[in-house]
């Protein structure tokens, strides 16, 4: 029997999802993570691959790292999750790869916010390089406003905080679509509607519609997810009134507990049968 390896720090609905799926297909290990020393290049469990998870993308990415260090094919790649977990960098290698993204610059000192805001035009949005939910996700309408948000970020303890990208707003419907990549091909897709700016994430209010999406978002969702080196993510795309579709994020560790509700789709278990599908032989 394949035996894998499932790391996890905080056991959500989704993490005990997997772990159920996992079980009916193959022998698991469980390694909590932020609790566990992660030895490097010396594999304390006799295992065929891997499954990294994490609220924390920086638990899921040294677990990654750890289990590639002792040879097993990991969901999903520690590189992949690397890219996808920085804004910047993942932007950038989506808008390399041909990928239609938001236009954006990386400020590296916040104290240069105002002039990439201005840059793009007002209103701007302007992210940290790291974080999920939306949070510190902020809008910026004039150059009064900028100014703030630069302030602010220049006094946060963490480089990550203090280094953004700067992106022209999108004048987008009130809603975005998530669509789950799954081994190249998309498994499922909801609407996440509502919720305000930040918006369209279930985190800040956003209700959840199923979604069957046309063949051109599909294209992109997937391109996106394979050119950033995942096996598995969470894509989601924003719809431009004039330049149609573009990729905002793509989440290497994705809550799916609600996308499962509202479409069936049994997204654990295709994750799952991946995992078992990449063990080493």
């Amino acid at each position: 029997m394949v035996t894998v390896v499932f790391f996890y720090d905080i056991m959500r609905a989704e993490e005990k999802m997997l772990l159920e799926r996992l079980r009916e297909r193959a022998s698991v290990e469980v390694v909590h993570t932020t609790s566990t020393p992660l030895r490097i290049g010396e594999p304390p469990i006799e295992a065929d691959s891997a499954l990294a998870r994490g609220v924390s993308g920086t638990a899921a990415f040294y677990a990654s790292v750890a289990a590639e260090s002792w040879g097993l094919p990991v969901v999903n790649p520690s590189r992949g999750m690397a890219i996808a977990r920085d804004k910047a960098w993942s932007q950038a290698v989506l808008a390399a790869s041909g990928v239609p993204t938001p236009q954006g610059s990386i400020v590296v000192d916040a104290r240069v916010i105002p002039e990439a805001a201005g840059l793009h035009g007002y209103p701007a949005v302007v992210k940290p390089v790291r974080g999920s939910w939306g949070r510190l996700v902020s809008i910026v309408r004039d150059e009064i406003e900028a100014h703030m948000v630069s302030e602010h970020r220049q006094f946060m303890a963490s480089d990550a905080f203090k280094t953004n990208v700067v992106q022209e707003y999108i004048r987008k419907p009130d809603r975005d679509a998530r669509l789950f990549c799954i081994d190249g091909r998309i498994a499922a897709a909801i609407y996440r509607i509502g919720g305000g700016f930040v918006a369209t994430n279930i985190a800040q209010g956003a209700r959840a519609e199923p979604l069957k999406p046309p063949a051109e978002m599909e294209e992109i969702a997937v391109k996106a997810c394979t050119s950033l080196g995942l096996d598995v993510g969470g894509v989601d795309v924003i719809e431009d009134p004039e330049r149609g579709y573009m990729v905002l994020e793509v989440n290497p560790s994705p809550e799916f507990k609600t996308t499962v509700r509202v479409t069936g789709v049994d997204v654990p278990g295709l994750i799952a049968d991946l995992v078992v599908s990449k063990a080493r032989r």
